[in-house]
Parts: C-alpha cells; structure tokens; sequence
C-alpha cells in the first residue's frame, strides 16, 4: 500500500481508503468483512458520512482492538431522524449526533471532523453563523476530533471555505466527467444527461483552481465518486460514451493536486479486492490518458492531465512535475513558498528544455509543451 499526506494535517494515509456504502449489507454482516480485508491489505482510513446507529454500532463492533490502526472521517451535521438520514443544521441535533456517534463508535475522538454536505453558498454562510463551524472548532480545542473538514460537490463552495483557511481536508466528487462539469447547488446537474448533450472541451476552470489552491495551502482532498456511481465503468451509461476500468479511475483522481486518497465504495468483499488491486497493477492497465483521449464525446485538447505520456525527456525533465507546479504557481497571486522549493529540488529544470518537441509528438491531448517549458523557466528563474 502506498501511503500520502494528508495535505498539512501530519497524517499519513492509504491512497485507497475505504467508503461506506455497502457496509449495510447482509444485514450490516459486511462491516466486518470489509474492515478485515482493510487491515490486511493496509487500508488505514475510513468515511463514514451515514449517520445510521446499526451502521455506526456495527464499526465500532469492528474497530474494538484496533481502533489505532484507522483514522476515522467522520460526518458532523449527519442526523438520524425519525428513521431515516438528514443533513442538519439544527446545533442542538448536531452535537446529539456527534455525541452519539462517539459513543456507538466506542472512541474518543474523530481524527477528521468533516462538516457534512455543503453545496450552496448560503450554506457556508450558514454553517459560520449559525455555530456549526464554531462547534467543530470547539470540539477540536476539546480534542474530541484532531482536524476540521467539509465534504461538497460544489467548487464556488469548497473553493469559499478553503481560501478562508477553515478548513484542513476537504472531501470532494472527483472523476473525468465531473471535472467537466460548472458549479452547481445541485449535485443531480453532475450527471443529468442534458449536461452532456453538446460536446465537452476541458476542465471547468473552478474546479482546476480548487484543486491548485488545495494543494498551495495545504489542505488535503479525500475522493469521492471516484467511479460516477459506477457510471464510469459502464459504456451504456458513461455521459462520455465509452468506459474507463476501475484503475483508470483511481489513476485518474490520484493525479489530481492535493488529493491524498480515494474512498472505494465496495459492496462486497470482492469490489473492495477490485479497487485494491490497483496498488499492484502495471503502468499499462492504470493509463488513463490514451482512453480520455479517445472518448467520442469529450475532449481535453491542449490540457495537460499530468499523465506523462510525453516522457521520456531527452534532458530527463520531469514534464508533468513542472507543468504542475507551474500550473500551481499560476493558480496564486505570488508564488507560494512550498510550490517554488519543491520545484527547485527536481533533479532537472524547464530551462534546461532544449525545445526538441519530440514531448508534444508524444502528448495525446496536444498540449504546447514547449511553451509551458518557457513559461516556467520565466517563472520559476530556472
């Protein structure tokens, strides 16, 4: 298992890590099931966003005698009322539910309080002046939870409560198609079929800036939808019109900046064995670039996916790493110190590009390679 920081929290954590959705299943029996093939393969993080008291009591029943080797993102604002899940802004069921949850997880404390479901910007306007915000904040001076963070399918959202320094991880809906797709206060507009009637050409600039500016301020992205609800491995029902493998989807999402893991949905034993099966897979099935290239419905051309099918280098330049951080400098008023260190210690340079061109004969997305090797150089003065 291949481990990654957790943006600045200090926290090391499995790339894949594990969702929650099918832990309900034979009658919650698949809890255990799952939480062992964790251990065993060294998954060490889990969300658990439902806030069902048979699910929760079900992983605290699994986490007894090993609660040390998981760090737990768990859902503030996650209420279980009148039979049923709700979003809550309500503090007086905020702080039952949390109370609850710690008490039928038999721990004490959450390692990341994530702030749940905020899609709308009167929303985050909301969970501050209303006292959610602050009760995360108490709870972490009590050291009930160690760090704050919020989940969102909105960019203009997420983008808001990252620049305001509130937040230390954030767990946000990554895929191809996603990332195509314009801020919206309705997470349905992600998929709806209309959404994909015209054709696509690149990233939605919003969510490119968040994930730059996630990675410039230290804050650390967990991955949802990673497979569009397994959307993405069908071609019938792909919005792209051809399917990716469950290694092209986990490629895809860990190649995003700042993102740290990716929370496999598994509703057995065998899905979950599926999506682990990634840590050993060659270069050659975890590829995903030469399929986005060839989706008959979207297009990237001229944007770079960090995917290195321009390598290698005749000067050994490290192609997707500079375009990275040049990308990630651009992204910032001034040039954030952590983006030009890390620059400066690659083993070589963009001035260094000898402007042969044989990367962009390489890139499948035609990307302007040589510019952006020119572009950095100015930049970053090496």
């Amino acid at each position: 298992m291949n481990y990654r920081e957790l943006g600045s929290t200090g926290l090391k954590v499995s790339e894949i890590a594990l969702g929650c959705e099918g832990m309900t299943e034979d009658n919650y029996s698949m809890c255990a099931k799952l939480f062992d093939v964790a251990e065993q393969s060294g998954i060490n993080y889990f969300d658990l966003y439902s806030s069902d008291p048979e699910l929760r009591a079900a992983i605290g029943k699994a986490l007894k005698g090993r609660r040390e080797k998981f760090i737990i993102q768990s859902h503030l604002c996650s209420v279980w009322k009148d039979g049923q899940y709700m979003r809550s802004r309500n503090l007086q069921e905020v702080k039952a539910a949390f109370e609850d949850s710690l008490k039928l997880l038999q721990v004490d404390y959450i390692d990341v309080g994530m702030i749940h479901y905020c899609d709308a910007l009167d929303d985050w306007d909301a969970i501050i002046n209303n006292g959610v915000l602050g009760y995360a904040r108490e709870l972490k001076s009590q050291g009930k939870i160690k760090h704050i963070g919020l989940s969102s399918h909105n960019p203009q959202v997420a983008l808001k409560a990252v620049a305001s320094h509130s937040i230390e991880v954030l767990m946000f809906s990554v895929n191809p198609c996603y990332d195509l797709q314009p801020a919206s206060e309705d997470v349905e507009d992600l998929w709806a079929d209309e959404a994909y009637s015209h054709h696509l050409t690149n990233m939605d600039p919003e969510r490119e800036k968040l994930y730059e500016t996630c990675q410039s301020l230290g804050v650390g992205i967990t991955v949802m939808k990673c497979f569009g609800g397994g959307d993405l491995l069908n071609a019938e029902l792909s919005p792209a019109g051809a399917a990716l493998s469950v290694n092209q989807c986990i490629a895809y999402a860990l190649s995003r900046p700042a993102v740290a893991c990716v929370l496999a949905g598994a509703h057995s034993v065998e899905q979950l064995k599926e999506s682990l099966a990634f840590e050993n897979a060659p270069d050659s099935e975890r590829d995903y670039a030469l399929a986005l290239a060839s989706f008959p419905k979207i297009s990237w051309e001229g944007h770079c996916m960090y995917c290195s099918h321009c390598e290698p280098c005749p000067v050994k330049i490290d192609i997707a790493d500079v375009t990275k951080f040049l990308n990630l400098a651009k992204s910032s008023d001034s040039i954030p110190e952590t983006v030009r260190e890390h620059y400066r210690v690659l083993k070589h340079h963009a001035g260094e590009c000898i402007q042969c061109g044989s990367c962009e004969k390489r890139c499948p997305f035609g990307v302007r390679i040589r510019e952006n090797m020119k572009e950095a150089r100015k930049v970053f003065g090496l």
